[in-house]
Parts: structure tokens; C-alpha cells; sequence
């Protein structure tokens, strides 16, 4: 799978020593440029040679591709969002949004007579 956004946030580094030897991990979050409700996800990098070849920074406009896996511990189950490729994406290009130009809509100083009558806040709900 692939996901483009912005880097909102680089969490701490986790490191360690394993059978296979030394490793280090990093998890980064994303922010997507859906209009109405941006949606956020974290994934982890896996690898010091990774992580020094993405070198990802807070701010770049990113394309991840992942990978969803999930393991159970301890009778709960938890998501894993690993990323195998992170390419930087000139915000510009590839799909991101751009400024679209707003219809202008002809103003009036009156109301019209076919104006929808007011409407109580409470009853105004989006859901």
C-alpha cells in the first residue's frame, strides 16, 4: 500500500542487541491531505541502513509504501505499519493537493426570498 502526506512528527529512536545483532527502529507520523478530515498514520522504519537512506525529516512531503501486519500479545491484537520505501515528493507534484481556484458567487447586500429559513444549532449536527 502507499500513502502520501506530510511529516508531522518523528518519534524517539528505539535501538537494541538481538541474535542477528545490533538493530534500531523509528516511528514517524503522516498527515494526509484529504480535504475535509485529514487522516493521520504512524509506521515504523525498521533498520539503521533504512533509516539513513530515507532520512526522513519533519516537514517533507512524503510517499510511503507499507506494509499492514498484526501480532498478538498478551490476548490483544495490535496493528503493524512497517515501511519498506519512503521517497520525498515535491509537494508541487505528484498528486498533492493545490490551491483550486474558488467559484465566486454573486453577492448580495439583501437576502433572496428563497433563502432556507434559519435553522436551530441544535438540530444542525453533521451526523
Amino acid at each position: 500500500m502507499e500513502l502520501q502526506g506530510k511529516v508531522i512528527a518523528a518519534l524517539p529512536e528505539r535501538s537494541g542487541v538481538s541474535q542477528r545483532g545490533e538493530w534500531k527502529s523509528q516511528e514517524f507520523v503522516i498527515e494526509t491531505h484529504d480535504a475535509q478530515y485529514p487522516r493521520k498514520l504512524v509506521f515504523t522504519v525498521f533498520g539503521i541502513e533504512r533509516l539513513q537512506r530515507f532520512n526522513i525529516q519533519v516537514g517533507q512531503e512524503v510517499l510511503v509504501a507499507f506494509d499492514i501486519d498484526a501480532h498478538e500479545w498478551n490476548g490483544r491484537w495490535f496493528n503493524d505499519v512497517r515501511a519498506f520505501d519512503v521517497r520525498q515528493v515535491d509537494p508541487m507534484q505528484y498528486g498533492a493537493p493545490q490551491a483550486a481556484p474558488v467559484a465566486a458567487a454573486p453577492v448580495s447586500a439583501a437576502p433572496t426570498p428563497s433563502a432556507a429559513p434559519a435553522v436551530d444549532s441544535a438540530e444542525d449536527l453533521p451526523f
